[in-house]
């Protein structure tokens, strides 16, 4: 009897263990609700600051417009009194006959016209001191066939390593580094390359490496660039794209939702929305934080788009054409104002395998590195001043 007792009294005892586990579990999971709520809360409001943000902006931009239009009309009006000066002076000249008044004018009109050429030299000086662009394509390529036919592969930018860093296909976890061009170029297939193992499966063909990381585009319920430090194998930052209603960036390249760049003036990100009516934007990109910095929309499309790249400040967007095996480079933004589609060069890509599902601009090389149909490609651009048009 008393053995039945004590055995009762444990079953007691574990039942209330039991129930204080499954309590404490509970009160755990709730917490965890309440901080992925909070978080929620938190990412929201940050969506909807920046949308604010970017409305204000705008309203900024189109007051701006009507004080340049006003002040259009005021610099018309001030034309008209010179007008009427310069008649008048004229008149004076011809009753008196005194020339040095307006010899001493002519030279003020000089001095004045060289202040205005030297402050607009300044201003481009001030927008960037890149001021190179395409005048054509040098050379073509073609290195080897691996991987996908979709799929992207650069050279570090900036650390000078000289490695090679391969995204095969438009998904995965894994980066193959080669230690050179010559040991990719040699190895047969992937075998002598390093697999990176990333901590999140990237997504498209719009991730580039710049400064020993990884800035690759990972896609869920949102667009979030991850910032990978290669040395330490760790991420160093990331960050949600502020874009809603985004798009795919080319039309023949659909699963790149974000493209990323990089050129001599940094880390840029090409993307596309719905408000932009179908054609691409462009944004500077702070390295740092992975945030953005200034956006631009542009009238280049996207139909028909394979890929795009950034050269000092300027979008070089290219499209398929009719052509059987050929690509053109027919659409050009410059976020500095200094070159327009008119008098950028109409280029023609050398004859290609499919479609170019990522150009990567290294500007130390000033080379493209192309995917084209699984084939691994390089172009070699000849360069020429903006200023020079």
């Amino acid at each position: 009897m008393r053995g039945l007792v004590v055995l009762v009294t444990l079953a007691c005892f574990a039942t209330a263990q039991h129930q204080a586990l499954i309590d404490y579990l509970e009160r755990r999971l709730l917490a965890i609700e309440d901080r992925i709520s909070l978080w929620h809360e938190q990412t929201a409001r940050y969506a909807t600051e920046l949308r604010e943000l970017k409305q204000q902006m705008v309203s900024q931009l189109e007051n701006l417009d009507k004080e340049k239009e006003v002040l259009r009309v005021s610099l018309d009006g001030v034309g008209t009194r010179v007008d009427r000066v310069e008649r008048e002076l004229d008149y004076l000249e011809t009753q008196n006959g005194n020339q040095p008044c307006v010899d001493v004018d002519d030279k003020l009109i000089e001095q004045q016209v060289n202040l205005v050429t030297e402050k607009q030299k300044a201003k481009y000086s001030k927008l960037s001191d890149c001021s190179d662009m395409i005048s054509s394509i040098k050379a073509m390529k073609i290195l080897k066939r691996v991987g996908g036919p979709k799929g992207a592969w650069s050279k570090d930018s900036n650390s000078g390593s000289g490695k090679i860093y391969i995204f095969n296909g438009t998904d995965g976890d894994t980066i193959h580094e080669f230690s050179s061009v010559q040991d990719f170029t040699r190895s047969p297939g992937m075998f002598q390359s390093k697999a990176l193992k990333l901590p999140s499966a990237w997504r498209g063909t719009g991730h580039v490496i710049y400064k020993n990381h990884a800035y690759y585009v990972t896609q869920d319920d949102e667009i979030m660039v991850v910032k990978y430090d290669l040395r330490s194998n760790s991420v160093t930052d990331r960050a949600v794209f502020p874009v809603q209603d985004h798009v795919p960036v080319y039309d023949l390249t659909p699963e790149t939702v974000l493209d990323l760049a990089v050129d001599e003036e940094g880390l840029w990100a090409i993307y596309a929305t719905r408000q932009n009516e179908r054609h691409i934007s462009v944004a500077k990109m702070d390295t740092n934080l992975v945030g953005i910095e200034q956006m631009w929309d542009t009238n280049c499309p996207q139909e028909n788009a394979e890929a795009a790249f950034v050269i000092c400040g300027t979008l070089y967007v290219v499209y398929n054409t009719q052509q059987p095996g050929r690509s053109r480079l027919q659409c050009v933004f410059d976020v500095n104002d200094m070159v327009t589609n008119e008098d950028a060069p109409q280029i023609y890509f050398p004859k290609r395998y499919g479609a170019h599902s990522s150009l990567k601009y290294n500007p130390q090389e000033q080379l493209l590195y192309a995917w084209d149909d699984g084939y691994q490609i390089l172009y070699k651009l000849v360069m020429k001043k903006k200023l020079e048009i």
